[in-house]
């Protein structure tokens, strides 16, 4: 990698406002990101972040230099794609932003696959929702984006990958686990763990009930969850029912400590899409991701 370490060391950190998240990114222990960051400071003779206790932000310095300092990011990974390909090679950083199912459940085998084409790749993953991943894309945080759902803005490319379906998971030990399927009518007789208000996944689920003909102020709400993991869990601990992605259960429904039940006229299908800047056509690690991501997703189409 062209980039200064140390200036990338900062730029992370500013990017994520955590020494913790960075070094995860980094993969380099957080009393190393530290020693980096003061090493710079020292350098500079500036103050670059406000530290108080976990909360970490910028000074006027900082917000200086980060702006700087992703100009230079971004040319040194030009420079070291243009060189890779007169090399004949696929070189360069590539930075995904993607939910945390699509990051958690979807990603990582695809990803496998992808560096044993691509070995000289490097290659980041950074998790939020489908707003937070079109705004780093436009921003030039990440280089490119796999999120549930569509994303409407104008300035994107979009590429729909494949169909995420969901299912309703009620507990291994619950009387429904018996069944074949549940009418739409006994959904309100169980306690359902929700995502949070504001996620995407939470929003396909109410539209999907909503079209079905349920009125979600029948529903019996126990808790608002975070994450799909955090559902799971709940569900296998007997805190209720949920709908997660089926791809996220998998290991749980073999061993039996939850049960997919499909819900009789409730179908709960996103897509999984594939975003980038829009524009002329991209070359490198993104060009090179975006077309792998849609072989793949074309072979899979074609095993159903």
């Amino acid at each position: 990698m062209l980039e200064y370490f140390r200036l990338k060391v900062f730029r992370t950190v500013a990017e994520q406002a955590s020494f913790r998240k960075a070094s995860e990114l980094l993969n380099i222990t957080q009393p190393a990101v530290s020693q980096q960051v003061q090493a710079l400071e020292e350098d500079l003779g500036m103050t670059l972040f406000n530290r108080s206790g976990s909360r970490v932000s910028l000074t006027a310095a900082g917000m200086v230099l980060l702006k700087y300092a992703q100009r230079a990011a971004a040319v040194a990974a030009d420079a070291a794609t243009e060189l890779a390909a007169m090399r004949g090679e696929t070189a360069g950083e590539l930075r995904i932003g993607s939910s945390t199912t699509v990051a958690q459940y979807i990603l990582p085998q695809m990803l496998a696959r992808f560096r044993r084409y691509h070995p000289k790749v490097t290659i980041s993953v950074v998790s939020g929702n489908t707003e937070w991943a079109v705004e780093a894309l436009l921003r030039g945080d990440i280089s490119a984006g796999v999120i549930e759902g569509p994303a409407s803005n104008a300035e994107l490319h979009k590429q729909k990958l494949l169909d995420d379906r969901m299912a309703l998971i009620v507990p291994g030990s619950h009387a429904w686990a018996k069944r074949e399927s549940v009418e739409l009518e006994k959904l309100p007789e169980i306690p359902l763990l929700m995502r949070e208000r504001g996620s995407g996944s939470r929003r396909v689920v109410e539209t999907a009930l909503r079209k079905a003909g349920m009125r979600l102020g029948r529903l019996q709400i126990e808790m608002e969850l975070d994450t799909t993991g955090a559902i799971i869990a709940g569900v296998e601990a007997g805190l209720g029912a949920g709908f997660v992605s089926l791809v996220a259960v998998d290991k749980e429904e073999r061993m039996g400590s939850v049960k997919a039940l499909p819900v009789k006229g409730l179908e709960i299908v996103r897509p999984i899409t594939l975003i980038r800047r829009a524009g002329p056509q991209v070359d490198g690690p993104v060009k090179a991701f975006e077309e792998f991501a849609t072989a793949e997703a074309k072979a899979a189409a074609r095993k159903r």
